[in-house]
């Protein structure tokens, strides 16, 4: 998010007389969380931001003004969009396709084009925008923790050309390579694994509960409840114990990136 929305909130809560304390006891909210949203390093979700209001008597000013116009993502996805960016820990499974904030920009483009019904040129490109933005998570050396687990689908299904899978492979290898992500690879031969149903996020903060996330053909749901969360963790460990180790990982999609025509 820009910075004016943070500047803005500083200065109604300055205005108002209140520590950042103060106002995150009247909003129902953690100190850190407004520090955070003051920042420009996270976004509101759309309750808070109706908490602070009512906090800061603004009316609905920050409710009608989160910094989203420039986003585009489906509708189903817009909350974890959001969450990603607060997230201390991201533990990805993915089964299709590599997860979007792993993805380059030709990747990402590819993937977007498929989308069905079609969209033009302009909302592609806008897609990919709000895709590569969620990377910059990873720009941070530290936070947020990143596993990603990956079907061996991912790497074998050539959804783009050579030029793309060999370059998206490699782009997952130095990020592992320099140690910002851990990455593991479920091999085809381990047959029937606790995760083939979907793709799969998990997610914890620093001041709320885990979250998970997980994704289907056009539908995506949201879990906070602890039981079901603590069995889609249960099911990441158990799929994450029978995957292939960091080093044999790396060798594989090595490999593959190879066999799509390239070298390292």
């Amino acid at each position: 998010m820009g910075s004016i929305y943070g500047d803005w909130l500083r200065e109604q809560r300055e205005a108002a007389g209140l520590t950042q304390q103060q106002l995150a006891d009247m909003a129902i909210m953690t100190r850190s969380h407004i520090a955070h949203i003051e920042a420009g390093r996270r976004i509101p979700s759309r309750e808070d931001a109706r908490r602070l209001d009512a906090a800061l008597n603004t009316g609905n000013v920050l409710s009608s003004f989160l910094p989203r116009n420039d986003v585009a993502t489906a509708d189903y996805f817009e909350a974890v969009r959001v969450l990603e960016q607060q997230a201390v820990m991201i533990r990805e499974f993915a089964l299709a396709y590599f997860p979007g904030i792993l993805q380059t920009e030709e990747y990402a483009r590819v993937i977007l084009s498929s989308a069905f019904p079609p969209v033009n040129e302009e909302e592609r490109d806008r897609r990919v925008v709000t895709r590569l933005e969620r990377a910059k998570i990873l720009e941070d050396p530290m936070t947020p923790v990143v596993w990603a687990l990956l079907d061996e689908t991912v790497l074998r299904r050539p959804v783009a050309s050579g030029d793309i899978m060999a370059e998206q492979i490699r782009h997952v290898v130095r990020l592992a390579e320099t140690g910002r992500i851990r990455v593991h690879v479920m091999p085809f031969e381990l047959g029937l694994h606790p995760l083939m149903e979907s793709m799969l996020t998990l997610m914890w903060f620093e001041d709320q509960p885990p979250l998970a996330y997980g994704e289907g053909l056009r539908m995506g749901k949201l879990h906070d409840s602890p039981a079901v969360i603590r069995e889609l963790q249960t099911r990441y460990d158990l799929a994450l114990s029978d995957a292939l180790p960091l080093k044999e990982s790396l060798a594989l999609l090595r490999a593959t990136a190879k066999d799509y025509g390239h070298h390292d």
